[in-house]
């Protein structure tokens, strides 16, 4: 992230075959047993291998989750039985991670024993291949979307995700527990881990150790789900403004109309981003919920600044006429 906030980036993540398994949405069973079930998935990319198997392996994503829907199996069920023994070979002698049977169907006996022989595991599921990859595909993105960690505080306010940056001590955390007092929920304090999905989307979550507890300085620590209750906390939410809190300085160039739309930069993204400045006196919690709704009618196509602006125009407009009339004395 741009403008001097505190970003870590996280290592890049890797996935056991095994855990897929566990997950119940996708259905899968291993069709090999225990074999290959240790091997790790490093992407959330998928291949459908069916030039692979016809022989044309010129740049063939070997590194993928290999699917085989119903056009695939019935190519390889259409061969002689040497001839797909060696195609099988071919493939997976590529070093696959896995491959999935979709639909339900069984495998030709060749593949199960090829996917051995190479210590590959086979898994099966009952689904569609459609269904299957959409749902693959949304269990694995989070997982190995690019990520970081940055320091600040993750507030769902009216629906709206903020993402309250500035230095420590600034009340970033205070500025929070006021909003969930007020019936807001929180995502995540102080470490806000941020991931980019596909589309440009930034989500962010918390995580595993510290999630929704808050450390506010002078009293400690609290643990905001027993404290609030239920429906003060999130999971995870879209990261849609960065709002900065900082120290106020007489000399700072602050926003006073906002007709230019300032953002910022996180993971590749471009988030609008507000410049909030801290004095005494200051009501962060309300100024917070009128950005959360100010960015809400951006996105329905109302902006205050805008229209004010084109009402002083057409007010200015509007005298030059009245003034030219008034001064018209041929």
């Amino acid at each position: 992230m741009t403008d001097g906030h505190d970003i870590a980036p996280l290592k890049p993540r890797a996935l056991l075959i095994k855990s897929l398994v566990e997950q119940v949405d996708l259905k899968l069973s291993p069709l090999t047993g225990e074999t290959g079930l240790s091997r790790k998935i490093t992407n959330a990319e998928t291949n459908r291998p069916g030039l692979a198997l016809s022989g044309f392996v010129e740049r063939f994503s070997n590194n993928r989750i290999q699917i085989l829907g119903e056009t695939e199996l019935t190519y390889l069920k259409s061969l002689p039985g040497d001839q797909r023994r060696a195609s099988l070979v071919r493939l997976f002698d590529m070093g696959l991670p896995c491959m999935v049977i979709t639909k339900g169907m069984d495998p030709p006996l060749e593949l199960i024993e090829t996917a051995e022989r190479f210590d590959t595991a086979v898994l099966g599921t009952a689904l569609t291949t459609d269904a299957f990859v959409h749902s693959l595909i949304e269990y694995l993105e989070p997982y190995f979307a690019p990520m970081t960690t940055v320091h600040g505080a993750l507030v769902d306010v009216y629906g709206v995700g903020l993402l309250f940056t500035g230095r420590s001590g600034i009340g970033k955390s205070e500025t929070a527990l006021d909003l969930v007092e007020r019936g807001h929920r929180l995502v995540a304090d102080d470490v806000v881990t941020a991931y980019r999905m596909r589309r440009g989307i930034v989500m962010g979550t918390s995580n595993t150790v510290t999630q929704h507890f808050m450390e506010i300085r002078g009293v400690g620590i609290i643990d905001v789900t027993r404290m609030f209750g239920i429906r003060s906390i999130r999971v995870r939410k879209r990261i849609e403004v960065v709002v900065n809190l900082e120290d106020w300085n007489n000399d700072g160039d602050y926003e006073r109309t906002a007709l230019d739309e300032k953002t910022t930069t996180l993971l590749d993204a471009e988030l609008p981003y507000v410049r909030i400045p801290i004095n005494p006196g200051k009501n962060l919690t309300v100024i917070s919920e009128v950005v959360a709704l100010r960015h809400l009618l951006k996105v329905v196509g109302i902006n205050p600044a805008s229209t004010l602006n084109q009402r002083v125009l057409e007010v200015m407009k509007e005298g030059e006429r009245v003034r030219y009339r008034r001064e018209d004395y041929e």
